[in-house]
């Protein structure tokens, strides 16, 4: 993901005119965040799940250093039933595979329309159920999927809710995120310990800046767009009073949101964190705001760091795409 864009001078020129900043998804990942935290295991690079787990932890590793949104999701939990095992269909490439879903292992399961891939070298791939992943061995090419990944992957009814529990930004030296060490977030992980799973969801945001001057001095940067962002979407999916942030972090985002505004005259921020190709992982929820795919919102400012929301209409405005 682009996004790193962190220079930006200590006190930037006030804008000349009053801005309206319009934010749109660009990029959107999911990461299961159990699997690089709670997994015992060292990845092994000669293991298909190794190898997994180490590509998921290079991703992460890389938004250490950019200027992203993240969102710690808490998702009802999922295992494969290894007890029962997969099944073929009678005709093509369909597998059925056996869920345990919740706390009470709910049994559910999920049909595959698997395609032969261009390297393999097995007309039907050897199946292997894990835990959480399984593996396909097709020969000379082994896939890899976690038990999440099968539901973005593959058309099913299994639809589960996503909760926002943290808001947050991934830009740190320390890569404290990627290496399981953010206090936060480890706090919401410990809840969440055998009754949910934790993920996630790490955004790239467009914004379009609307003034009635074009000058370039009163343009802010990413890291300031980023920064007026998250605290306006933690003061709507967490409340006023967020339960995972400590009171100095609290006023140091207040005050500085209020610099940003003041700064750049800013008038209003739109965020819409709805795409078109979004799938169910997307529809997400907090204790503050109902279950959405689209939570497109409309925020003002007040004196001393006060934040407003309204929700707009989710037929408001077309989607965007990220495919195109």
């Amino acid at each position: 993901m682009d996004g790193d864009d962190n220079i930006e001078a200590t006190l930037p020129p006030r804008s000349s005119a009053p801005q309206v900043w319009d934010a749109s998804v660009a990029e959107s990942r999911f990461y299961w965040y159990d699997l690089l935290v709670n997994d015992p295991l060292v990845p092994d690079f000669r293991d298909p799940i190794g190898r997994y787990q180490r590509r998921m932890q290079f991703a992460l590793d890389a938004t250490m250093e950019k200027q992203l949104l993240f969102f710690v999701i808490s998702r009802q939990r999922l295992r494969f039933d290894i007890k029962k095992g997969t099944s073929w269909g009678f005709f093509g490439l369909k597998l059925t595979v056996p869920l345990l879903a919740g706390t009470d292992n709910r049994k559910e399961s999920i049909t595959l329309e698997l395609e032969v891939p261009f390297e393999a070298t097995f007309k039907k791939p050897i199946v292997t159920l894990h835990d959480k992943y399984i593996t396909l061995n097709w020969g000379a090419l082994t896939e890899c999927y976690s038990a999440h990944d099968l539901l973005q992957k593959f058309p099913n009814d299994l639809k589960y809710e996503s909760t926002v529990e943290y808001v947050g930004i991934t830009r740190d030296p320390q890569s404290r995120l990627a290496k399981g060490r953010f206090p936060a977030v480890n706090r919401i992980m410990e809840e969440n310990d055998g009754t949910l799973d934790t993920f996630l969801l790490v955004k790239r945001m467009d914004v379009k800046v609307e003034t009635a001057v074009q000058d370039p001095l009163g343009e802010a940067s990413t890291r300031s767009h980023v920064e007026v962002m998250e605290g306006a979407l933690i003061r709507y999916f967490e409340g006023e009073k967020p339960a995972h942030h400590g009171t100095i972090e609290n006023n140091n985002r207040r005050d500085r949101v209020a610099q940003l505004v003041e700064t750049y005259q800013l008038d209003s921020l739109t965020v819409d964190l709805g795409f078109k190709e979004a799938d169910s992982f997307h529809d997400l929820k907090s204790a503050h705001v109902p279950v959405s795919r689209r939570h497109l919102v409309e925020f003002t400012f007040g004196p001393g760091g006060e934040i407003r929301s309204t929700r707009l209409a989710d037929d408001a405005r077309p989607l965007v795409s990220l495919e195109e």
